[in-house]
């Protein structure tokens, strides 16, 4: 990838290509043998473009060779793929009140460096949660002039709040979450299904959009818990079973009430058939799964490897290439990363005991590479991960003008070299923890750089904006 800053304004264009109409008025072009674009339906389709900026947008795509021109130009090399950058709507910053798990300084250093340019921050576990206007007023705050990337914010569905969810909507959450079982901090508490339900009511009249944490908290208390090292006895303190009752509740509530509802973090490819069903019905209803149930498998988790705990579990490998399969077909709508780091002493807790440690996995930085690698390994092609990464999150979240490159968006984009390897060095990666079930790994397909609003992303700067639902501005 090479850079051209032109005095006149007016860039380089190729030997025997006259200079495009308006040239002149681009702050920034790209141009790149390789470019993701939206194609007619939105999908990512590759082509070869040129691509001019001004004031943040796109605003002119043109073949390669048509001589676009502007104050930057910007050549990518022919190992290199423009991207849209992508989206994450499932992170957990932790700020304020547990700013020393993440923070949004190091959360979004490590968006920018894994390609992604906007990221909507979850409700928990930061202190206070996000369940009410004022809370969401004390995240904005600090959140303000530290975010190197897009931030936008999730609300939280908890008992009693009811009330708040219509002022959160005003105030430009992006939707709620709530949980069926413990969420695993007090401050944020479980709902019942009938609460649930009331509270899908509200997000219908309102037009918003309600995240389901679904596992059956009746049938984890009664499955066994014997704690200890053996990664195979979490994994049955967890059962897909729990999984699949809740996400069948969610079906019901939401067929009932004609809400917008979505399962986040699928672990059970069990499920995907009552998913298929529930939307072949008309549920409107949308499902995401995360990397490390695409890469990793029940079968090669170390005994007492606790960084390996997330909720809901890694499952088996059978499990792993079902959900492959429910992306490919539609059942499963979209990967994001479910970052949700924590202290080395809590991620550790009980000396290898899955039962006492920390659940979550941290994995904001690593996303692309790790779904790509194991993407390219099955014959999957660039642009449907791209599209499970970037336009669909982007699309369920109503991100408006993000997670394609199309004009009129966004100007976002990552450079992504494909084709080169490197290997998961933990005490590298820009989270707060050097802590990873990934360190050591080698992964195929490396982040160059990324563009926020047509502006190459400098790490230490926070050039960030504070999103609402209707606005990427």
């Amino acid at each position: 990838m090479t850079e051209l800053i032109t005095a006149s304004g007016t860039g380089d264009a190729p030997a025997g290509a006259a200079p495009a109409a308006g040239a002149s008025a681009f702050d920034l072009v790209l141009r790149a043998e390789r470019a993701l674009l939206a194609g007619d339906d939105g999908a990512p389709v590759e082509r070869g473009a040129e691509i001019g900026v001004r004031a943040g947008r796109i605003v002119q795509i043109s073949p390669l060779g048509a001589g676009l021109a502007g104050a930057r130009l910007v050549e990518l090399g022919a190992g290199e793929v423009l991207l849209p950058g992508l989206v994450d709507t499932h992170v957990h910053v932790n700020e304020p009140g547990r700013t020393e798990w993440e923070g949004f300084a190091s959360a979004t250093r490590a968006a920018a460096a894994g390609g992604v340019t906007t990221i909507i921050d979850m409700p928990l576990n930061s202190i206070p949660p996000t369940v009410s206007v004022a809370a969401l007023e004390e995240k904005r705050a600090v959140a303000a002039g530290q975010a190197v990337v897009d931030v936008g914010f999730w609300g939280g569905v908890v008992p009693g709040n009811l009330a708040e969810l219509g002022p959160l909507v005003d105030e430009g959450v992006f939707g709620f979450k709530c949980f069926l079982l413990h969420s695993g901090v007090d401050e944020f508490p479980q709902v019942t299904p009938a609460e649930m339900e009331q509270a899908m009511a509200v997000v219908a009249e309102r037009g918003s959009l309600l995240l389901v944490h679904a596992e059956d908290a009746h049938l984890i208390d009664a499955a066994p818990h014997r704690g200890g090292p053996a990664y195979a006895d979490f994994l049955a303190s967890r059962p897909h079973e729990a999984e699949d009752a809740a996400i069948a509740e969610v079906i019901a509530r939401a067929a009932k009430t004609g809400a917008r509802a979505h399962v986040l973090h699928l672990s059970s490819a069990e499920s995907l058939p009552q998913i298929r069903a529930a939307k072949a019905a008309g549920v409107d209803l949308t499902v995401e799964t995360c990397p490390h149930y695409l890469t990793l498998v029940a079968e090669a988790v170390p005994a007492g490897a606790t960084a390996y705990k997330c909720c809901p579990p890694i499952r088996g490998e059978a499990n792993r290439d079902a959900l492959w399969q429910g992306l490919l077909d539609g059942t499963i709508d979209f990967i994001v990363s479910d970052h949700s780091p924590a202290t080395p002493e809590l991620k550790y807790a009980g000396d290898g005991d899955f039962e006492q440690a920390w659940g979550g996995i941290a994995s904001l930085q690593l996303g692309l590479p790790l779904v790509w690698s194991e993407a390219r390994r099955r014959g999957i092609p660039l642009e449907r991960v791209v599209e499970w990464m970037s336009s669909r999150p982007a699309d369920r979240a109503r991100l408006q003008g993000k997670g394609r490159i199309q004009v009129g968006a966004a100007a976002d984009f990552a450079v992504f070299a494909p084709d080169e390897h490197f290997t998961v060095e933990a005490g590298t990666l820009e989270h707060r923890h050097p802590v990873t079930p990934y360190d050591g790994r080698e992964l195929t397909g490396v982040v160059r750089t990324a563009y926020l609003a047509g502006a190459e992303i400098d790490r230490s700067l926070a050039q960030g904006r504070l999103l609402r639902v209707g606005n990427d501005e």
